[in-house]
């Protein structure tokens, strides 16, 4: 946020003074630009008292100034060349993204090229236009005349589509995630359209299209997928997020092309398909008459995701003050978004790292396909400056069940913001329902509005004007009101609509149905429908008609109210792994002797979490030693090199190679019972470079080692390289027990040798307890030979620490 006033230290003093702060940070600015300007004067000043020609000055000058343009360009291509080679699918994506002819199949394994259906398009597309034309000269035309009087005489007079079809550059399509019964698609549709409409309002009013571009992501539901022909028994399509849109206008609403009227007119354009196929509304067409439409058209939610905006670090600053003199900070806000619904937090001023501590909920359509998105802004008078933005899909929250982590910001140099994701399922059954004391939802309400029959006004008549009234429908659920679209001049209407509501008391709160007159604004009858009622009927559904109040007698009401009581899900534990029978492995001995340990006894044997699978209580465990074994350490606590037997399955994973490797674990860690955490790590071998490459991208749950939390890094050693030499660590993350690293590391090997090497990876606490104690609190080992290397992996691991139990 620009200002020009005095700086925040100033209005603390008195009128007219400057705080000490501000005057010794003034001061100091003052005397290394005075330290900078003497610098750069010095070498004049020194060649014109040695008496030499101004020519060797400026000589200099460029020498130097070619140099350090031609360094920054040079080290630029090589860290872009290096860049594209390690991150090849995201450099395309970030640089393509945007791009309309971009053919998204282009090195994208999920991604398949359809060309197939592009022919089928072109084919098709005439007699596509021929239906469009007869649709808009029958009904469309129609509605559009009821809809207000001055477009009574309103009439397309030229219709055609033009000779371009759709393009779909790309189509994904879904086996993980979906139901059995039903196959999920997702198109990159590109319409970029040379169709030409005309319409006439009256003789002296035209208008028109001619050109039409629309990009976006088009997903296709198939289901239910059934045993007899045609095989699918109806098709749902609809865009998850709002498609781009852009529009040539002709005759009168070739107005609608300049720059004040342009994006008004896209935008209403806009919702109205926002409001036929944008998520949560869909085109549906059934293919069997055993296909339920409501059920196609409004499919309960997936579930609900609540999100706790905690708090921001490390922002940008954006405000100045003294014309950029004195820097300042920035007035920190967030708005969260997912699909229409989006809500706005508190604005912190004056503050870098803004604490906010907010909840907001969300109903989820479609998981995975609807995104969470964040987006940060400083406030400011005028126009409020962008702070970063973050995305994230709700298929991960749907999977992880808990997520809480720091998130980088994107589209902005630095800045991090922390949230905490949970995933709340929809349940039928009525003993879940726990009401909550804070404000949060405890129970959702799905709404299917249907139709309405013989409904009259409240005098009891129809309207003259029409053989109907101009109805719309109000639903109230608490605070929260939603509108029904207007059905025109009808005493029958049909709307064909969903929507949902949060509730918070099942038992006091009820569904307040009002159905109005548009024109008039004046009721045309009411229902009353207490939420307690749906709790002690089956599936706490209740689909019929309901008769209206303040209506006519037999004025009627079709809908279908659906309760679903919120459940929060807990993050799945990882299963045990089964123990697998294999000889003997030698492991080293105090004195120097070998035992024998099975390998299944190895606490610290790598294996990614997985978040899809409950633990069975019937799976058996595997055996570890105990405490007290671990720790009784065979000499004193010395470095050990070159002991290739220590390289077993169940060695020590984090320690073995650092100066405490014969201490015991802190008193805390000892006593800790419940998880280590987990770390997300991204191993691939790039093939062009041939080098190993690892990325050590973030933790979770860590134990906290303190009331702030842990300053923790990684330690990696690739097996069998175990000299301090080949040690590698990153960067310490304080004060926090969900670090975020993003660090890479590289290994020079060749993919046959990384393919028989273990990566050792340990996580570590900066600040030790006590001096003789041990620093990790989460280690993983990681046998290269079980991973693919050329397509690489991204996935968390689980931590343990050997010797200890959970």
């Amino acid at each position: 946020m620009a200002s020009t006033g005095p700086p925040p230290e100033a209005a603390q003093g008195d009128a007219g003074t400057l705080s000490p702060a501000a005057v010794n940070r003034m001061l100091m600015e003052l005397l290394i630009y005075v330290g900078r300007t003497l610098v750069v004067l010095y070498p004049v000043y020194l060649t014109g008292y040695l008496g030499l020609s101004i020519s060797w000055v400026l000589l200099c000058t460029l020498m130097i100034t070619w140099w350090k343009k031609n360094r920054v360009h040079k080290d630029s291509r090589i860290g872009s060349a290096i860049d594209f080679v390690d991150n090849e699918k995201q450099v395309i994506s970030t640089e393509l993204g945007g791009s309309l002819q971009m053919a998204s199949w282009v090195n994208f394994t999920d991604v398949e090229k359809v060309q197939w259906v592009n022919k089928v398009l072109e084919q098709a597309w005439p007699f596509f236009g021929m239906y469009m034309e007869k649709l808009l000269k029958g009904s469309i035309q129609q509605t559009i005349r009821l809809s207000n009087s001055a477009l009574k005489t309103f009439t397309f007079t030229k219709v055609h589509f033009g000779h371009k079809a759709p393009k779909i550059t790309g189509i994904r399509a879904y086996t993980q995630e979906v139901d059995q019964r039903e196959v999920v698609l997702d198109l990159n549709l590109n319409f970029d359209s040379d169709m030409d409409i005309d319409a006439a309002v009256n003789s002296a009013i035209t208008a028109g299209i001619k050109g039409i571009k629309i990009q976006g992501m088009l997903r296709v539901i198939l289901e239910p997928l059934i045993s007899q022909a045609p095989l699918v028994g109806g098709i749902t399509f609809f865009f998850i997020r709002r498609p781009t849109l852009e529009i040539n206008w002709t005759g009168m609403t070739n107005l609608l092309d300049s720059p004040g009227f342009s994006s008004l007119s896209d935008e209403t354009i806009m919702d109205i398909v926002a409001s036929l196929m944008v998520l949560p509304n869909r085109m549906c067409i059934p293919l069997i008459d055993q296909v339920k439409v409501d059920q196609m058209r409004f499919p309960l939610p997936r579930g609900v995701v609540r999100v706790h905006v905690l708090e921001a670090r490390n922002l940008v600053a954006k405000d100045t003050y003294m014309r950029g003199l004195v820097k300042g900070k920035s007035d920190p806000y967030a708005i969260v978004r997912v699909g229409n619904r989006h809500f706005k937090t508190k604005t912190i001023n004056n503050c870098l790292d803004p604490k906010w501590n907010e909840v907001y909920e969300f109903v989820v359509h479609e998981a995975p396909g609807q995104e969470l998105e964040v987006e940060l802004f400083d406030k400011d008078n005028d126009n409020d400056d962008p702070l970063g933005n973050f995305r994230l899909d709700l298929g991960e929250v749907k999977k992880e069940k808990v997520i809480k982590q720091w998130f980088p910001l994107k589209s902005i140099q630095h800045g991090d913001i922390h949230l905490q994701l949970n995933w709340l399922s929809l349940q039928s059954e009525s003993q879940l329902l726990k009401e909550s004391h804070d404000g949060l939802a405890c129970a959702m309400l799905a709404v299917y509005l249907d139709s309405a029959s013989h409904k009259l006004t409240m005098e009891g008549r129809l309207t003259k004007q029409n053989s109907g009234p101009n109805s719309y429908v109000e639903f109230s659920v608490g605070k929260d009101i939603l509108k029904s679209k207007v059905v025109y001049a009808n005493k029958d209407p049909m709307w064909e609509e969903g929507f949902t509501f949060f509730v918070h008391n099942v038992k006091t709160q009820e569904l307040v149905v009002q159905v109005k007159d548009h024109d008039k604004k004046t009721g045309l009858g009411t229902l009353n429908l207490p939420l307690s009622r749906l709790l002690h009927i089956s599936d706490m559904v209740l689909d019929q008609r309901f008769l209206l109040e303040r209506s006519g007698a037999t004025s009627e009401i079709k809908l279908k109210a659906t309760l679903r009581i919120l459940t929060m899900e807990e993050k799945p534990k990882p299963t045990a792994a089964t123990p697998q029978s294999k000889p003997p492995i030698p492991q080293a001995k105090d004195g120097g002797g070998v035992s024998t340990t099975s390998p299944a006894a190895a606490s610290s044997s790598a294996r990614p979490v997985d978040r899809g699978m409950k633990s069975d209580p019937s799976t058996p465990r595997l055996s570890q030693p105990s405490a007290s074994d671990s720790w009784r350490s065979s000499t004193a606590n010395m470095r050990r090199y070159d002991s290739r037997s220590l390289l077993s399955e169940n060695s020590l994973a984090s320690s073995r190679f650092d100066l405490l490797d014969g201490a015991s674990y802190p008193e805390a860690i000892r006593n800790h019972q419940g998880s280590f955490g987990d770390i997300k790590l991204t191993i691939r071998y790039a093939g062009l470079r041939k080098k190993l490459l690892v990325v050590v991208e973030a933790c979770r749950d860590l134990f906290p080692c303190s009331e702030n939390g842990t300053d923790s890094y990684v330690r990696l050693y690739l097996l069998p390289d175990q000299a301090f030499i080949h040690r590698k660590k990153t960067h310490v993350q304080k004060k926090t027990v969900s670090p975020t690293f993003n660090e890479k590391f590289e290994y020079d090997v060749t993919i046959m040798e990384a393919s028989k090497r273990k990566l050792d990876v340990s996580v570590k606490n900066n600040k030790m307890f006590h001096r003789k104690e041990r620093k990790d609190i989460g280690t993983v080992i990681i046998d290269l030979s079980q991973v693919d290397l050329e397509n690489g992996i991204s996935e968390w691991f689980e931590l343990t620490l050997p010797g200890l139990k959970k």
